[in-house]
């Protein structure tokens, strides 16, 4: 448990409301990996708005669920907001899809979703 996710900051906010946590954690499964599949298509294909805007819509519940990937994501974030094209972020991206992977898989398992 907890592995490759933290609660802590998701029980501060939730004020250690396990019902709340529970619907937070619902929350993550159904919003960040669709995000990153939107996130990883977008990188493929140069569309640097929709990788701006994905990475950006991810930001909060990664820091919530701090997936230590924070500063990555921002990395993704601006490729797309800067629209640098000299600039490789495929590594970047799969570090943070990693993280996203293992989380989902993580919090499926831990809260029995």
């Amino acid at each position: 448990m907890e592995q490759h996710y933290k609660l802590f900051r998701v029980r501060e906010l939730a004020d250690n409301d396990e019902d709340f946590i529970g619907a937070l954690a619902q929350a993550f499964l159904e919003e960040v990996p669709e995000d990153a599949e939107r996130l990883k298509k977008a990188v493929a294909e140069k569309d640097y708005y929709t990788a701006y805007q994905a990475a950006h819509k991810m930001k909060p519940t990664v820091d919530l669920f701090e997936l230590g990937v924070l500063d990555i994501l921002i990395e993704v974030q601006d490729w797309g907001k800067f629209e640098k094209r000299d600039l490789d972020i495929t590594n970047q991206l799969e570090v943070v899809l990693n993280a996203v992977d293992l989380a989902t898989n993580e919090i499926k398992s831990d809260f029995n979703l």
